[in-house]
């Protein structure tokens, strides 16, 4: 067997098929890393992962699962999240950051969802996304985590490094990242490929510095900013 390549030599595909079992290769990797990978936002309930979800944002989950256990035990309910003060609301999510912002949007999401939908969180990306709070990514991560249905691929700050890493997008909008990846990753990986994404952007392939000598997706990896 012929040994591998500096990493800086690592060839870029061009055929199609080389694309394809690329791909495959990366698929195999992050399946032996993370064969069980799921969302790290604690929760018992889709309610509890939609708010989770929304504090996330600018925020790392670390934090956020620090947050929910009182916050929960506070407002059990969506309708204690209805009826609460937003200033009061703000004030216990404070160490989110844009704690005003997301108080509104928790108040909003709680109102729109007992009123529109009986008090259960909606299982469409069309329905998601006509609650307060609720983008896209938001919707994904509800859907895939708490329903098991694949409406798309979770597009974070770290599956959007990692996908332009990986020369998987060439795109810097998440909506259009999203498209590349949906394309190119099976239907029915979408919902772990994402949650496998993000474990590996947080342990090995971080923004910065990143450890690529104990990488397992290195030898096919040909990113300008590989460490020796």
């Amino acid at each position: 067997m012929n040994p591998p390549l500096p990493r800086s030599r690592v060839p870029r595909p061009k055929a199609a098929a080389d694309r394809r079992k690329r791909l495959d290769f990366i698929f195999r990797q992050l399946d032996n890393l993370y064969p069980k990978a799921t969302c790290a936002l604690q929760h018992r309930n889709p309610w509890e992962l939609l708010v989770a979800t929304i504090l996330s944002a600018q925020c790392t989950d670390r934090r956020v699962n620090e947050v929910t256990p009182g916050l929960f035990r506070k407002y059990p309910t969506i309708e204690d999240f209805a009826h609460s003060a937003q200033a009061e609301l703000a004030a216990d999510i404070r160490s989110t950051g844009f704690f005003n912002n997301k108080a509104k949007a928790l108040i909003g999401a709680a109102k729109k969802i007992n009123s529109d939908y009986r008090g259960k969180v909606p299982k469409t990306m069309e329905e998601l996304l006509t609650v307060p709070g609720a983008a896209r990514k938001t919707a994904n991560v509800v859907l895939g985590t708490a329903y098991g249905i694949a409406s798309g691929i979770v597009v974070d700050t770290h599956v959007q490094r990692i996908a332009a890493r990986l020369d998987l997008t060439r795109n810097g909008d998440p909506a259009k990242i999203e498209q590349d990846l949906m394309k190119q990753v099976p239907k029915d990986r979408w919902i772990l490929f994402s949650h496998q994404v993000i474990h590996f952007g947080r342990n090995i392939c971080v923004a910065r510095q990143p450890r690529c000598p104990e990488c397992p997706i290195d030898p096919v990896c040909y990113a300008k900013d590989k460490n020796a």
